[in-house]
C-alpha cells in the first residue's frame, strides 16, 4: 500500500481530521465516498471519505462513521494508505516516492553510496535522504544529477558534483 496522506490532528467538535497530504493528486485521493485504509494495531481498516474541504492545500476530512472529537481523536497520527494498484499510470520520468524507497545508489564509477531511505519533498525540490556509511546523505533528485533512476531493478546512479556527498553527510 502506498502512503497518500497522515492525519495530524482533529479538527471541530464533528470528528473530522486534518491531513498532512502525500499525494500530489489531492482532488482524486480525498473525496466524497474515496476508500482509504489505516493500520491500527496490526489490523488494516477501510475508512471512507463522507466529506472534505480544502484549506491551505491540506484536506479537512470527515470519515463516515466517525462524528465526535472522541472519534476522531485516535487516528491522529496515522498513516492514510491506497493499494498500490489503485495509483495512476505516472508520465515517463517520474515516480512514486515509494517506488524509490530501498533503490540502490551508485555512482557512475560503480562506487556503493548506500540505499534510498526516504525521498523529502520541500519547496525547493525532492531530495534522496540515502543511508550510507558515513550517515545520511542528501542527493537532490534532479536529471543533471541522477541520469539512471531504475526502480525495477530498484537501481539509482548519480553523477554527483564534487563534494556533495562530503557536503551533504550528516552523522
Amino acid at each position: 500500500m502506498a502512503v497518500v496522506g497522515r492525519i495530524v490532528r482533529t479538527h471541530g467538535l464533528r470528528g473530522q481530521v486534518v491531513v498532512n497530504p502525500e499525494t500530489d493528486f489531492l482532488e482524486e485521493r480525498f473525496q466524497p465516498g474515496a476508500e482509504l485504509y489505516v493500520e491500527r494495531d496490526g489490523t488494516v481498516e477501510p475508512l471512507t471519505i463522507a466529506h472534505v474541504r480544502f484549506q491551505q492545500q491540506r484536506p479537512i476530512v470527515g470519515f463516515a462513521g466517525i462524528g465526535t472529537i472522541g472519534a476522531a481523536e485516535p487516528l491522529a497520527g496515522l498513516e492514510l494508505r491506497v493499494p498500490a494498484d489503485r495509483l495512476a499510470a505516472l508520465p515517463v520520468g517520474t515516480f512514486y516516492r515509494h517506488d524509490l524507497v530501498g533503490c540502490r545508489v551508485e555512482t557512475r564509477t560503480g562506487e556503493l553510496v548506500g540505499t534510498v531511505r526516504e525521498v523529502e519533498v520541500t519547496l525547493a525540490g525532492s531530495r534522496l535522504v540515502v543511508a550510507a556509511a558515513v550517515g545520511d546523505v542528501l542527493i537532490p533528485l534532479a536529471s543533471e544529477i541522477c541520469p539512471v533512476i531504475d526502480p525495477a531493478a530498484k537501481r539509482i546512479v548519480i553523477d554527483p558534483p564534487e563534494g556533495l556527498l562530503e557536503l551533504n553527510a550528516r552523522p
